[in-house]
């Protein structure tokens, strides 16, 4: 008999060849990622091994948890990068930050010079508990900074999943959208599935990412993706051609 239902597809297998990552946790010791040399290498093995080949890896900056600077993150990842630069793991290796929006952010951005993905764009997250008072404030100040924010892992803020319209008020700022891969496959759970499958139908993941930080993650690459909004999701893949270097 044949199957009127099309098989979802496999997650590692929606990432086409010579792909590029903006948001993973590759630098060894330095935030909640990998922990060694050794991690670094074998994390990235697995992930070329699903076309990844371009990585912009992301460490936390989280105030008294990871108190990383632009000057530590760069420092330590050029060690990185001179140790593995020889091994074929990619093409390309860089460095910028997952910024937490906190409240010490607005010090940093009226000091220093934050590290950005590519021209002017940060990567930026939240508290998973609540949003910041003045999100909205802050947003704009990253723009009037000349910063262009991307928000990471949309999907996973508890906080607005019966509050909807906040995505919307978000994107109207200007603030764009990174989903995590992982989303698509119920790593984080059915319900942040759901508003990823939402996100994605309503045309409003702007880019993807794996936030990568151990092996658990890669092993969730091989399981069937659980959205329904597959070909969604192979749009967003494909805007990460954008930060090809």
């Amino acid at each position: 008999m044949i199957s009127f239902f099309k098989q979802k597809p496999v997650l590692k297998d929606l990432i086409p060849n010579n792909f590029v990552d903006i948001h993973s946790h590759l630098l060894p010791g330095i935030d909640d990622g990998a922990k060694t040399i050794d991690d670094t290498r074998n994390l990235m093995l697995e992930l070329k091994s699903f076309g990844y080949n371009h990585f912009i890896t992301t460490p936390h900056i989280i105030t008294n948890v990871w108190d990383n600077t632009e000057e530590n993150i760069k420092k330590h990842y050029e060690s990185v990068f001179s140790k593995l630069e020889k091994e074929e793991l990619f093409s390309s290796f860089n460095v910028a930050a997952e910024y937490m929006i906190d409240s010490f952010f607005m010090k940093r951005l009226e000091t220093e010079k934050l590290l950005t993905l590519k021209g002017n764009f940060i990567l930026i997250e939240m508290s998973y508990l609540n949003p910041p008072i003045q999100l909205y404030d802050i947003i704009f100040e990253i723009q009037l900074a000349g910063y262009k924010p991307i928000l990471a892992h949309p999907e996973r803020y508890n906080f607005y999943h019966n509050n909807f319209s906040e995505y919307e008020k978000l994107k109207k700022t200007g603030c764009l959208f990174q989903l995590n891969l992982l989303s698509t496959v119920d790593y984080y759970g059915k319900n942040i599935t759901s508003i990823a499958d939402k996100l994605l139908q309503k045309g409003m993941i702007d880019f993807v990412g794996s936030d990568v930080h151990h092996t658990n993650h890669i092993q969730s690459f091989y399981k069937k993706v659980s959205i329904k909004n597959t070909e969604a999701l192979k749009f967003a893949i494909d805007k990460n051609l954008f930060f090809h270097p």
